[in-house]
């Protein structure tokens, strides 16, 4: 298995170091021709903005939805924005997820706080499931979905910050900031 990161910009190490501990190979992408052979793709936080337009000044949007036609696809904070259909503004989008995001939701980055989440689909065989220690930094929220889509988190109040619709994941926190790798794991079998 191969994993790919896109590393157009954003905290790409980060993810590649939780898949180097998890002994999984993997890549940074920056154009078309490193997709080549990849089993799925994770897009980091970061700036989507940034993210968006460099994907399309280096002529990576068609492929990368391309890509995520037949592929697992994860997006963690500004990784899910761009993953999504909507984010009731203009910016380069993959626009494949059927979420619609809202950037910023929870203000600036003074604003940024960690929570422990519960996301029963990180429920181990024994039928344990800790919380997940969840990092929020300047984050969106996911503020609907779509059909087919499968809320998978939320916080107390009932906002939405993870979910999945087919082999696409979007999260609006950083598990790679933190020890635990719960949902690299969820998201390798996902692309398995």
């Amino acid at each position: 298995m191969k994993i790919g990161v896109l590393a157009l910009q954003g905290d790409f190490l980060e993810h590649q170091q939780a898949l180097d501990r998890l002994v999984v190979e993997s890549c940074q992408v920056r154009n078309a021709a490193e997709l080549a052979g990849l089993n799925g793709l994770i897009i980091p936080g970061g700036e989507s903005t940034v993210i968006g337009k460099l994907a399309q000044d280096f002529a990576l949007l068609e492929p990368l939805r391309t890509f995520a036609k037949q592929h697992a696809v994860w997006g963690t904070c500004a990784g899910s924005i761009f993953l999504s259909k909507d984010v009731r503004r203009e910016q380069p989008l993959l626009g494949m997820m059927d979420i619609t995001v809202e950037r910023n939701a929870f203000g600036r980055q003074v604003d940024s706080f960690e929570i422990d989440l519960d996301i029963p689909v990180l429920r181990t065989p024994t039928g344990e499931n800790p919380p997940f220690h969840a990092i929020f930094i300047r984050a969106p929220l996911i503020e609907s979905v779509g059909s087919g889509v499968e809320i998978l988190s939320a916080l107390p109040d009932g906002r939405v910050v993870a979910a999945r619709q087919g082999h696409w994941l979007a999260t609006a926190f950083h598990p790679e900031l933190t020890d635990d790798d719960r949902l690299h794991r969820y998201f390798l079998e996902m692309v398995q």
